[in-house]
């Protein structure tokens, strides 16, 4: 009910007064109506009759329990489940609380929040505009807590959803009425019914058909929808990005003589950078090396304001799968108009950078350019052209272009070196897709010395984006990466002291001194999970309009420019540098400067969203792919320790699964979280973090991405230095069973599971950087 300074006259209203001031109010139970008319007795009475009447003659409708409001009407602000996704994909919200007749409001974009999904719930502001009702987003509530992603399961009695996320145990009962043209094996999205769900399944109600469970694409739909992965454009976007045109040199530096080449994966569609390196003939610098970066001008085509601008931010960033891309840009702009392709005339933000024979920049300039790539060369192509196997693309260019590249990198890398960047290895995975949509293999990722230069030049291109903004005193969005915190170094020490590699809990956690540790271990059997736990101890790169330097490359300012056709961040940057450099008039807006803290936590939720749904298809994937081979032994790793078993990385495949601690053996295994290890009560043997072992497959589930492991090797022996066991070593060999009950140590018992788990504290949850 709405607060107001003057005080209606007392008495019973009329009709009309009565709605007026429920229109106004939005809702209003019948006291609260009484209590603002100072009605009394009587009158009271009345009210009651009249709202009786209001409600036959079809004027009043109920909210809630007990509250009425105008018929059709919406409250000023309601909380409003995301019900309905158009063939446009506009969504549409209905009142909590609303009969099913109640109206609905479109819901509108806001470019400024992560958009919500189907089965959200939302605080929500209603108007009445043109069109009919709308809402505007204040906040979400939850993130689709009431909804679930999952496969119908049909019997001749009912039917089920059962969810795809395995950590969920939300199986929901359809009603009949919605079963008929459902199908085992139906993916859909479901929403939970209200109601008494203390006996029997909960009931649930088919909001959206998404798929089938065996088509070879679920695993990235599955992803799409449990994320809430915003997919393809609006008709508006769309017709914006194919008026565009062709760029020309108004305003722009000519560069279409340097021979830039793009160098990337064999399979990319985009190219956001091309490259290029000379010697410095100036001879106040010998040795030295100019090197150019050439960066795709997205900003000349989306415009702050602009359709296109609203969705890439709401986008936040490309999302990529094996078997597709949900990209930030319209496919004529990512593929097309911003993509650096061969030969072509391109708009773009180019850097000229400056280094001495050392690998030290000593100066740099922005230019807004017209180039034209001469060549497209893949990571292995390059590679192979250096390494004295050029083909048909790379033989022509390689004194001209390919040599000098190699040594601009060698001088940069001198650089680096001294820089002592974080030198964690990551051994990635590749799915190769089939063409009829299966898996043909899973590989390791090969890193290369081309990789290496591409993301040296990208590095140092960066620092330049950081380096000018604040020369020129613009705000702008630094990706920054915070030191670990003194808890994880503690954890890290412990771990450490399993090992036998010291490390000092008062020693500060340098790059220097990771790095120190890195080497020491590189060919030892501890090498991977020490590669490991050291990752797992950094913080989590974000972005911010506040800088506190990138730990992991060691730099005291950094910022995202290379990828605006893949993040929204870069983009911004992009515009920053135009607005400060006084290259144009589409450069950072008053606004934008004044919404940079919102940006950065919506372009760092947005990447954290594409990060988890990625992650989340390639453990389906695997799961698919691995399907086949239940019953098959494989060599993997202890990843994680924990109460309830252990985590293990399959060496081929980087496929992760569980060995369930209750199928361990005959004893009982408790979690020793100082030492990382499940250890045997009776024995003492232990299994421990970073172990390489053998496991038989058991389960393979492909829409949770869910593997379980039957452990085949045989624990480690007792620790010699370590406690004897908790209850003592009885009987023949020290086999023998534990006493019970009150004449055991430590009393009673505890059943399987029961221990409380320390994990790997913040060492086995360390954030990715």
């Amino acid at each position: 009910m709405t607060k107001s300074s003057k005080r209606p006259p007392a008495g019973l209203p009329d009709k009309d007064t009565l709605v007026a001031f429920l229109r106004e109010a939005g809702s209003a139970e019948k006291t609260d109506i009484a209590r603002h008319f100072g009605l009394k007795g009587g009158d009271r009475r009345a009210l009651r009759e009249m709202i009786r009447e209001l409600e036959a003659e079809g004027r009043l409708g109920k909210r809630g329990r007990k509250g009425f409001s105008e018929a059709g009407a919406l409250p000023p602000v309601g909380v409003a489940d995301v019900i309905e996704r158009d063939g446009e994909g506009e969504l549409y919200v209905r009142l909590v609380e609303a009969s099913p007749d109640a109206p609905r409001a479109l819901l509108m974009p806001d470019k400024s929040r992560t958009a919500p999904g189907l089965g959200d719930r939302l605080l929500v502001k209603f108007q009445h505009g043109a069109e009919g009702w709308e809402a505007r987003l204040i906040k979400k509530l939850d993130v689709g807590t009431n909804r679930v992603l999952g496969v119908i399961r049909k019997s001749a009695r009912e039917t089920r959803v059962e969810p795809v996320d395995r950590r969920s145990k939300d199986v929901l009962l359809v009603p009949q009425a919605q079963s008929g043209d459902l199908r085992d094996g139906d993916l859909v999205l479901a929403a939970v019914e209200k109601g008494d769900h203390r006996y029997g399944p909960k009931r649930g109600k088919i909001l959206e058909h998404i798929g089938k469970e065996d088509d070879p694409r679920a695993a990235s739909l599955i992803a799409i929808y449990a994320h809430s992965i915003p997919t393809g454009f609006s008709e508006a976007v769309e017709r914006e990005a194919e008026d565009q045109e062709l760029p020309t040199l108004k305003g722009r530096e000519d560069l279409r003589e340097v021979p830039f080449i793009t160098i990337d994966p064999a399979d990319a569609r985009d190219h956001d950078d091309a490259v290029y390196a000379a010697r410095d003939e100036d001879p106040k610098n010998p040795g030295g090396w100019i090197v150019w970066v050439a960066i795709a001008d997205v900003a000349a085509y989306v415009r702050p304001g602009s359709q296109l601008d609203r969705e890439a931010r709401d986008k936040g960033n490309s999302t990529y799968f094996p078997d597709r891309v949900e990209p930030m840009l319209p496919e004529v702009l990512s593929n097309g108009l911003c993509s650096l392709k061969e030969g072509e005339n391109r708009a773009c933000l180019a850097v000229r950078m400056v280094f001495d024979k050392e690998g030290r920049k000593t100066g740099h300039r922005f230019v807004r350019g017209l180039m034209r790539s001469h060549a497209k060369l893949s990571y292995e192509q390059a590679q192979a052209a250096i390494d004295r196997a050029p083909d048909d693309a790379t033989g022509p260019i390689m004194e001209a272009i390919l040599y000098p590249l190699w040594n601009a990198y060698h001088a940069m890398l001198k650089g680096r070196l001294k820089r002592s960047p974080l030198q964690i290895e990551s051994a990635e995975r590749r799915i190769r897709m089939a063409p009829d949509g299966g898996i043909a293999s899973i590989e390791k990722r090969t890193s290369l010395e081309a990789h290496r230069l591409i993301e040296e030049m990208m590095i140092q291109a960066n620092v330049c984006a950081a380096e000018t903004l604040e020369q020129k005193k613009t705000p702008l969005i630094y990706r920054i990466h915070d030191a670990p915190s003194q808890e994880k170094i503690f954890n890290l020490a412990d771990f450490l002291s399993t090992i036998g590699k010291p490390w000092n809990k008062g020693e500060p956690g340098t790059t220097k001194r990771f790095n120190k540790l890195l080497d020491e271990t590189r060919d030892t059997e501890h090498a991977d999970v020490v590669n490991e736990v050291v990752l797992r101890t950094q913080m989590q790169a974000i972005y911010s309009p506040e800088n506190v330097g990138h730990f992991g490359l060691n730099l005291d300012r950094y910022a995202h420019f290379t990828s605006p056709i893949r993040r929204y961040s870069d983009l911004i940057v992009h515009r920053g540098l135009i607005r400060a450099l006084g290259l144009g008039k589409d450069g950072l807006t008053d606004r934008e400067i004044a919404e940079l803290p919102a940006i950065a936590e919506q372009v760092t939720t947005t990447e954290r969203r594409s990060m988890a749904a990625e992650r989340d298809a390639m453990d389906r994937y695997i799961a698919a792919y691995l399907e086949e081979h239940i019953g098959a032994t494989f060599k993997g790793r202890i990843t994680g320790v924990t109460r309830f078993g252990l985590f293990i990385r399959l060496e081929d495949t980087g496929a992760d699964g569980l060995v369930p601690v209750s199928t361990l053996g005959s004893e009982y295994f408790t979690h020793d979280d100082r030492a990382h290890a499940l250890v045997g009560e009776r024995t003492g043997k232990r299994f421990t973090l970073g172990r390489m072992v053998e496991v038989k497959l058991r389960e393979a589930t492909p829409v949770t991405g869910g593997l379980v492991f039957e452990m085949l090797s045989e624990p480690e022996p007792r620790d010699p230095n370590a406690p004897a066991p908790r209850y003592g070593i009885r009987g023949r060999g020290g086999d023998g069973p534990p006493m019970r009950g009150k004449n055991r140590p430590g009393g009673p018992k505890p059943r399987n599971g029961a221990k409380p788990s320390g994990g790997l504290k913040g060492v086995r949850k360390g954030k990715r950087k």
